[in-house]
């Protein structure tokens, strides 16, 4: 049989997907200020919202690199795992090994139900309490560090463009994306 001339074809890519919570409350870090002007930052006291996401770092061992990402307000479960995974094979073509934590909405009869009608998809559990070996722990790590660090919002609103801006910013950046790789110690 003749190798295929469509993109994508013949070619693995590798997708990591983790999720991650945040808040209106302000990741405190680091910061400078003038000598003798204490940089305050005042957080809400009380009742946070919360907003979940859920992300995904995609390589190709041609050097290619994608972030994906969906914000949702509450928690995510089976419904939006599986949308993610929806989106995630509309815009990666070929063959796709999904690599994941255990989390209760990957396992769900939902997911696993339909993921074995997708011939060109796999998805592969990493193990358990290793969340070291999940670049996507990186990415999360970056955000959190450079676009919500010392920032305390009123609302969700602002706190999901600074995470949407994140996200952004790093896919102009691929040495970045393959950093969080490299963190990992994992290659292709």
């Amino acid at each position: 049989m003749a190798p295929s001339k469509k993109k994508g074809r013949g070619s693995t890519t590798y997708v990591f997907i983790d999720e991650s919570g945040f808040s209106e409350g302000s990741v405190i870090r680091r910061t400078w200020a003038p000598r003798g002007q204490t940089p305050v930052v005042r957080p809400k006291l009380r009742s946070w919202k919360r907003a979940s996401a859920i992300g995904a770092l995609a390589y190709k061992t041609s050097g290619e690199a994608k972030v994906l990402l969906r914000i949702h307000d509450g928690e995510i479960r089976a419904p939006q795992v599986l949308a993610f995974l929806r989106h995630l094979l509309r815009h990666i073509p070929g063959r796709v090994a999904v690599l994941w934590d255990g989390l209760q909405a990957h396992r769900s009869k939902l997911v696993v139900e339909w993921s074995k009608r997708k011939r060109r998809l796999t998805l592969i559990r990493l193990p358990a309490y290793a969340p070291e070996l999940n670049p996507v722990e990186g990415l999360w790590s970056w955000i959190k560090s450079t676009c919500l660090a010392n920032v305390a919002e009123d609302t969700l609103a602002p706190v999901k463009r600074r995470v949407r801006n994140g996200a952004r910013r790093v896919r102009r950046r691929p040495v970045v994306l393959w950093g969080f790789l490299d963190k990992a110690k994992l290659s292709l």
